[in-house]
Parts: C-alpha cells; structure tokens; sequence
C-alpha cells in the first residue's frame, strides 16, 4: 500500500511525549522525513533533555523511518528558525507543520503571576507564531504546504485556572483563521485541532467533580455523549492530524476541530446568538 505522505517533510514541535510523539510517529510510518523538535523540559516547562527527543528519533529510524531531532525552543524567534531550517538542510524542504508544543503552569487567576502567563503564552501562542511565520516563508516559495495547530477547548470554551492557557490555545485558534486567509492564496493550508487526550500534561490537571462524575467515560461537552477512558489515548488523535496533512485534505483550510476517542467535529465560527438594534445610539 502506498504511503500517503511518502516523499514528504514534516516538522512536529513538542514531539517528544504524548500527542506530539504519536502524530510524529505515524507521520513517519506514512512516509514522511520529521524533525522532532522538544527541549524536554518538565510539564511546567522548566529544565531541558535532549534524550526525549533523540529516543522518539531512534524509534522512528527503528522501524525504518525518516527522522532527526531538534532541541530548540519554540518560544525563541531566532531558535524557531533554526528549527525550520533543519528541515530544509536535512529533508530538503517543509512540506508540514505540526504546532504542538506546550506547557501548563496552572493557577486561578487572582493567583497568576506575571511570569507564568508570560511563560505559557510565550510557548504556546508565541511559539506557534514563531514556527509558522518562518514556516510560511519556506513554503509560499514552493506552493505547497500544510500546517496544524493544536489549540484546546480550554480557550474555545473556558476552563478554571487556566487563564494563562486558555488565552494562548483561542489565541492560536484566530491565528490560525487568520494565518488561513494570508497564507491560503499559495496553497497552504492552516487549521488546528482541540484534541482530547490523557497526556502527561492532561494529568496534572485536578480532578474536577465533573469528572468524578464521568468515571465510567469522559464527557465531551457535546449533548449526552461519553466515551470509555481507553478511548483517550494520544494515539486517537494522531490519525486525523495526519490526514490534515495529506493530499486529501488540501482543499480543507481556516477550520478549527474538536477530536477525541472516537469523535471529530468541525466547530463553527463564533457568531450572534440573538441581537437587538434601534435606530438611535445606546448610550
């Protein structure tokens, strides 16, 4: 069976554990040349490892794939073009671009400090800008390209505590509406998922009593559906990331989608709900 991305170069930031390193591992089994990009910090975002991304390389290679590692951080503009251009000296061009990397240094917001929102914003908001301008720049050249970005129903939708989070992950929802609509006209394409997953990251959130609740399955916001906690593995959301990076998927661009177990929903633009109007000003 032909591989669908064979021939093709992708970059996947925060690469080294859970969804990164699932979407980095079966863009490589589908054909893809991918740079592993993790600095290997802890969940928070501090300290550094370069063994997480290089064992996610050795895997990859181990089943015969395509790979190299890079240990630069997203949040650094000049680092984040470093990490492009690996792609270019090492494959030959960026034909992919998985926006994945992140942190979470929780807190409710009349605790926040200044430096962790400046932190979590810098990786996750800042950081998906920095890879995809210079992304961009590579391949509006070649006319071709495809980038996804992971946002979250933390900022689609609001979650306690993380103000910090969940205003980079709706940030990276409009960037990516935006990014569409420049980038569109040179045939790329730019879209984000809300993935729901059990990560190391998603660990180290509290146990809410909804959640207590939902034990037996994880609500999804979506009506009355649940799903088996089995379901939420990283692995489940790969699969639908990778398909944005296909061929099949190029006419697909500026939308943003909830994926989990075994759910994927395309959610709307925001829009009025109800208006009212009069003739004269309000105030």
């Amino acid at each position: 069976m032909a591989k669908r991305l064979a021939g093709k170069v992708a970059v996947v930031t925060g690469a080294g554990r859970g969804i990164g390193r699932a979407i980095a591992e079966l863009l490589a089994a589908e054909g893809a040349g991918v740079v592993v990009n993790d600095l290997g910090s802890a969940v928070d975002g501090t300290g550094a490892s370069v063994s997480v991304a290089d064992e996610v390389v050795a895997a990859i290679r181990a089943r015969g794939g395509k790979a190299v590692a890079n240990h630069d951080s997203v949040a650094d503009f000049a680092a984040a073009e470093r990490l492009i251009a690996t792609a270019v000296k090492e494959f030959g061009a960026v034909d992919v671009l998985v926006n994945n990397a992140g942190i979470l240094r929780d807190r409710m917001i009349f605790n926040m400090s200044e430096e962790e929102w400046d932190a979590v914003i810098a990786v996750h908001l800042k950081g998906t800008f920095n890879c995809t301008r210079h992304a961009a720049r590579i391949m509006r050249e070649q006319r071709r390209g495809q980038i996804i970005s992971i946002s979250s129903t933390s900022g689609v939708y609001g979650n306690s505590g993380q103000a910090n989070y969940g205003a980079a992950k709706d940030g990276i929802a409009g960037l990516t509406r935006v990014a569409a609509r420049d980038l569109g006209r040179y045939g790329i394409t730019v879209n984000a998922v809300c993935p729901g997953a059990m990560t190391r990251m998603a660990a180290t959130v509290p146990q809410t009593a909804r959640e207590r609740r939902a034990e037996r399955g994880l609500a999804t916001g979506l009506g009355e559906r649940t799903f088996p906690l089995q379901n939420f593995g990283p692995e489940n959301v790969a699969p639908f990331v990778v398909y944005l990076a296909t061929d099949a998927a190029r006419d697909i661009n500026g939308q943003i989608f909830l994926v989990m177990a075994g759910l994927v929903a395309l959610l709307g633009y925001p829009a009025p709900v109800r208006t009212i109007q009069r003739d004269a000003r309000w105030t």
